[in-house]
């Protein structure tokens, strides 16, 4: 059995989502008992709790889109034992993609085979993942002092707002130039045989690009319009799957030439004497 998807890796997963819930009923319990001794209408309560099972519909299905794009490389156990705690798709990917570039991998698309490559991409996801849970209650409060000052300079309220903004526009343009100009790797066999990997950048991810991008801009317009407050939460993870079924139907229907093309170049890792 591959070491990714053992008997141990399962049983680990297990564990931890067995305490993930053991832990969100506990809490669901002790905040209906609250609840009643404060004097709220359990129809009120049982609102709350359906609401909150709604919302958390939305994260889940990114959540399961992040385990199906690191799947190929970590298997699926892992990524679902890192996002059943505490993770999100722009987090988990980055993490994985630079551990296993340090490591000298080739990409979260090509299987990690190695138990030590593993280990590593485990401990930098986990650490990258956990680190703000230990930072922001000591810095904060700091940080957001100094944004104030900032803003009270300029005498603009909405640039805290912009900030933000270009943070996140900064860290989603990271996949957009991949996706748009990647080098895709390869790896040179002993015999001389180069195995591509087909992960640069090329007509199959502009598409997938464009489609994902397309279909959220429509679905946004439409529930701006419409004032419609569930397709708003719901439109991301409808653009990542629309867009999964756009790479798929493609690599259904083209000929393989055109539907594996790349820009460029693949970089060959030598093979090892």
């Amino acid at each position: 059995m591959d070491f990714r998807e053992d008997t141990f890796m399962l049983v680990i997963a297990l564990a931890v989502i067995a305490f993930i819930l053991a832990q969100s009923l506990f809490f669901l319990i002790k905040a209906l008992r609250q609840g009643k001794k404060l004097g709220i209408p359990k129809a009120t309560m049982n609102n709350t709790i359906i609401q909150s099972v709604l919302f958390t519909v939305t994260p889940a299905l990114a959540i399961v889109a992040t385990v199906i794009a690191l799947a190929p490389a970590l298997g699926i156990v892992l990524p679902w034992i890192r996002l059943s705690v505490i993770g999100n798709i722009s987090q988990e990917t980055s993490a994985a993609t630079a551990a296993l570039e340090a490591a000298g991998a080739q990409s979260i698309t090509v299987p990690v085979t190695e138990k030590t490559t593993f280990a590593a991409v485990m401990w930098v996801m986990t650490l990258s993942s956990s680190l703000p849970l230990v930072l922001l209650p000591l810095c904060l409060k700091r940080l957001q002092r100094g944004i104030g000052k900032a803003v009270d300079k300029v005498a603009n309220p909405k640039l805290t707002d912009a900030l933000a903004a270009a943070a996140f526009i900064g860290l989603i343009s990271a996949f957009i130039a991949k996706a748009l100009a990647g080098r895709g790797t390869g790896t040179e066999g002993a015999d001389g045989a180069i195995t591509y990997n087909y992960d640069g950048a090329g007509l199959m991810s502009v598409a997938t690009l464009i489609s994902a991008v397309a279909v959220m801009l429509i679905l946004s317009k439409i529930a701006e319009k419409h004032n419609i407050g569930w397709l708003k939460n719901f439109a991301m993870p409808i653009a990542m799957f629309t867009a999964m079924g756009v790479a798929v139907l493609m690599a259904q229907i083209l000929p393989e030439q055109i539907a594996l093309f790349e820009f460029r170049a693949p970089a060959i890792t030598p093979a090892v004497s």
